[in-house]
């Protein structure tokens, strides 16, 4: 990879620091525009509420910083098709459970732990719990983080005025989008980390990356657990 792509992602990633860092930004949250459509609607609505299922997927910073650190290290595509699985799996469970069933969780309380999520998969990656002789399933953290990033969207959901005519299908249009979006955002990633990977500066350059992952985690986490406390 060239020294300009590499500058390049590394840039990206201190854009993305700066934007976890502005005060306005709110982990799966729901545009005014949306809400208001998601508002509107009685009875089904399935194309409609793909493609919001997708958006809110491929621009949820706090899903991709996750998922980005899950295939970090994965290069066998069977390994990334079972990780993303088990986070779909979880995901889409406590999505549908949560907004169908009416099951409540703090937001804030949801996100800081989402933010946790982050934080736990940049210390696997930098080898971190290794050195500090902690084992965690892999397989199993995926998937129990994946049941709580769909919380996180549930409790968000839960938040607007959705009329019961056709909540089940538009629900299940809504998952299947946020799929869809999955799919689209792990296929860039991957093939922006295979680019990256024929660099000879990776190695350095990935702890670097993950470190910086670390700290965004952290943030989304503390900002959070602020939230929390003035609720």
């Amino acid at each position: 990879m060239s020294r300009t792509l590499t500058r390049s992602l590394r840039g990206g990633m201190v854009g993305l620091l700066g934007c976890l860092l502005a005060p306005a930004i709110h982990a799966h949250g729901v545009a005014d525009g949306d809400a208001q459509f998601l508002e509107s609607l009685t009875g089904v609505h399935f194309l409609p509420l793909m493609y919001l299922g997708a958006k809110h997927m491929v621009t949820g910073y706090d899903h991709l910083l996750f998922l980005a650190g899950v295939i970090f290290f994965l290069y066998r595509l069977k390994d990334i098709a079972l990780y993303a699985t088990l986070f779909a799996v979880g995901h889409s469970t406590t999505l549908l459970l949560g907004v169908l069933s009416g099951l409540h969780v703090n937001a804030y309380l949801v996100d800081a732990i989402i933010g946790l999520s982050v934080v736990y998969k940049a210390l696997e990656n930098i080898g971190a719990l290794r050195r500090w002789g902690v084992t965690v399933d892999s397989r199993a953290a995926v998937l129990v983080f994946g049941l709580v990033h769909g919380f996180g969207l549930s409790t968000k959901l839960q938040d607007l005025a959705l009329s019961r005519d056709g909540l089940v299908g538009n629900m299940i249009a809504f998952n299947i989008g946020v799929e869809l979006g999955q799919i689209v955002s792990l296929t860039l990633m991957l093939l922006a980390f295979t680019l990256w990977r024929r660099s000879a500066t990776f190695q350095r350059s990935a702890y670097v990356a993950n470190v910086a992952v670390l700290a965004a985690g952290f943030v989304l986490f503390g900002y959070q657990l602020a939230g929390l406390s003035v609720s």
